[in-house]
């Protein structure tokens, strides 16, 4: 897997398959790695590109604060870089809210996008004191924040039934800096409202929600699905529907993209 320079910072992606363009953005905490069982389904018809965002994997930072028009800055690098003129793409959590923030800067690059485990809304300001805790508990230690963090990620009865999957995640994001861990959470902190970008209809929305996703109101979610007329899946379990419900995200994706399956890169 390649790495490139952007701003002098170095950042790691992977590119694989032929056919049209999928994007795959990971979540706070996670890399790219995150994405192999899905790579694995869509790269014989589709190319597939993953990359590890600001501060996360083996992708270097850039500063104090990640900011989400900032990751979709690095992002369009990329993609030009590939001479990428389109792609569909599908965020995991913060990978969502930058997914969204791609669309602001890039509409006409963007040809459909899965919202997964993710919102289109702003932080409240009880979320926004959470990250500030937060930010302050990884300044004390970051590698208890982080052996903290990732099993509440997925609802309560999982936490047991997937202890080695959990423990892969952990030891992965025990190697991320903690200047990295404090960006993207300030990055995410002041990220802006995007909801206005559900109501546009120039290409498909699919929201995939988690019924008891820990990290995510699930009303408000709901709320956002039916406002804006969302096509959207609703899975039993928590925020790692990677994991939590791999066969079922799959058979969901294969669903929803068929819809682009004919458009050209």
């Amino acid at each position: 897997m390649p790495n490139l320079l952007y701003k002098n910072a170095s950042f790691h992606y992977s590119d694989q398959g032929n056919g049209p363009v999928l994007l795959l953005l990971h979540g706070f905490l996670e890399d790219l790695s995150m994405w192999d069982d899905i790579v694995n389904s869509f790269k014989q018809t589709h190319r597939v590109i993953c990359l590890d965002l600001l501060g996360h994997g083996k992708t270097e930072n850039l500063g104090y604060i990640h900011t989400m028009e900032a990751q979709a800055q690095l992002i369009h690098f990329l993609l030009d870089h590939l001479d990428i003129s389109q792609c569909s793409i599908v965020g995991h959590s913060m990978g969502g809210y930058i997914a969204l923030a791609f669309t602001e800067l890039f509409p006409e690059m963007v040809q459909g996008i899965c919202l997964m485990n993710s919102t289109a809304l702003a932080d409240t300001e009880e979320k926004k004191h959470n990250r500030d805790r937060g930010i302050n508990a990884v300044k004390q230690n970051h590698k208890i924040f982080i052996r903290l963090a990732i099993p509440n990620l997925f609802s309560e009865e999982n936490r047991s039934v997937f202890t080695s999957e959990i423990k892969s995640i952990t030891q992965s994001a025990l190697k991320m800096s903690q200047q990295g861990i404090i960006a993207a959470l300030e990055g995410m902190k002041v990220r802006k409202d995007q909801s206005h970008l559900l109501g546009k209809k120039e290409f498909p929305i699919l929201m995939i929600i988690g019924r008891k996703d820990p990290a995510l109101d699930y009303d408000s979610l709901i709320d956002q699905v039916n406002k804006y007329a969302l096509n959207h899946v609703i899975f039993d379990d928590g925020h790692m529907s990677h994991i939590e419900n791999i066969s079922a995200l799959k058979m969901t994706l294969s669903n929803w993209y068929p819809i682009l399956k004919n458009v050209s890169p």
